[in-house]
């Protein structure tokens, strides 16, 4: 077998495919693009449940250099619909992408400050605006001395009525069963 005449095919097929690939790469980019600017469009109207879809259309088409930018503008849009722990996770993948991501990394942090402090976490809160601020002195930490820290959720003033109501009422459904079959 001739390798070179093999190597040449391959070769001559691998410079055919490229463009493909490459043009196939670009039309993904532009699609996961245009998909984000409409979830941002969508955020912008407050239509959020709307944006939060489209967001993830673009997420999902796995553009590796846009997945910083969609995953940060996705905190943000998961902190307004109140999904706090979701919104700080997408805030961490846009963080923990490296590179010059400078402006992705700002919004970020200012993104999981915002879902932090929503979870009265305020002192990582307070951290994660300081982050944000070093890295873009227009995304100025809100003050967060008056925010009142959100109270414990409290047991259920039923909670002491439910057990014994429920025992007897399984006592009295077990009674009259057992009864019956004497």
């Amino acid at each position: 077998m001739n390798y070179t005449r093999v190597l040449m095919g391959v070769l001559i097929s691998f410079s055919l495919i490229m463009p493909v690939m490459a043009a196939d790469t670009s039309d993904q980019l532009n699609s996961a693009g245009a998909l984000y600017s409409k979830s941002v469009d969508l955020a912008n109207a407050g239509k959020y449940s709307e944006a939060l879809e489209i967001s993830d259309e673009a997420l999902a088409m796995n553009v590796t250099s846009l997945i910083p930018l969609i995953q940060a503008n996705r905190a943000g849009i998961l902190v307004m619909l109140g999904r706090f722990y979701e919104a700080n996770a997408a805030a961490d993948a846009a963080l923990n992408t490296e590179g010059n991501l400078t402006s992705v990394h700002s919004i970020a942090w200012y993104n999981k400050g915002n879902a932090l402090r929503s979870l009265g976490r305020l002192d990582e809160a307070k951290t994660a605006y300081a982050k944000a601020y070093e890295l873009d002195k227009s995304l100025v930490p809100p003050d967060l001395s008056s925010v009142p820290v959100p109270p414990t959720p409290a047991k259920s003033p039923l909670l002491w009525f439910t057990a014994p109501v429920a025992i007897a009422l399984v006592s009295l459904i077990y009674g009259l069963f057992y009864r019956g079959r004497k």
